[in-house]
């Protein structure tokens, strides 16, 4: 493979695709009302943006395109886990900001180029972004790939993917790479008028087979009778 040409700016000059993995309240505050937010962001960066579907207490955002709109798919939903923790901030007494976290699923043959020989590519990547980053020891469930934690402040993680983007197009993966894919929620789930619910505590949350946040039914408080 020919050296990556990496541009003054700082940008990539090829296509690539980046998978995210994300909580169930992350890949909400993504999608937005009505999928408005998930919407702007396709136009506005120009990269296309995926979600997985199914009832899983984790979900892959796959994002595609060329590098420049992969950044500003990753600024853009990176600026809104911060607008979230702000928002949950000024409910509560804490003090100081928590960083925003993204977590990268790698495969695991690229895992040694992002490490480096004895640490030094992780530490140089620590330093000059000012970005914290941990390597998962471990494969995900039932994959060949790993989960790279990339938390800080949502400029220092956008200079951290892209070094990682540079290192990931310099060493491409050895053999198959077998994709993490998260199983759906083992909770029991139940049907009442035509709709599907999952049992959490005393609620009924609806279950769509296909979940959109479009039309989503309120949670249903149960009602036990008295014995």
């Amino acid at each position: 493979m020919e050296p990556t040409k990496v541009q003054s700016d700082g940008g990539l000059n090829v296509t690539l695709t980046i998978r995210l993995l994300m909580h169930g309240k992350e890949v909400g505050s993504i999608i937005g009302k009505k999928g408005e937010t998930v919407k702007k962001m396709r136009e506005e960066s120009g990269a296309r943006i995926n979600i997985s579907e199914g009832n899983c207490p984790e979900r892959i955002v796959t994002i595609t395109g060329p590098t420049d709109t992969i950044f500003k798919a990753f600024a853009m939903i990176a600026y809104k886990f911060e607008e979230d923790i702000i928002n949950s901030m000024s409910n509560s007494p804490a003090t100081s900001k928590p960083p925003v976290t993204l977590r990268l699923v790698v495969p695991a043959s690229q895992c040694g180029s992002l490490i480096g020989k004895g640490g030094s590519k992780i530490k140089e990547m620590r330093e000059s972004t000012g970005a914290q980053v941990q390597v998962a020891g471990d494969m995900l469930p039932n994959s060949t790939e790993r989960a790279v934690t990339i938390s800080g402040t949502p400029e220092a993680i956008i200079q951290c993917v892209k070094q990682i983007c540079v290192v990931m197009l310099e060493s491409p993966p050895k053999g198959a790479t077998i994709p993490y894919r998260p199983k759906p929620a083992s909770t029991p789930v139940i049907f009442s008028g035509g709709q599907a619910y999952t049992i959490q505590g005393q609620y009924a949350i609806p279950h769509p087979d296909v979940w959109t946040p479009v039309h989503q039914p309120a949670p249903t408080r149960l009602q036990f009778p008295m014995i």
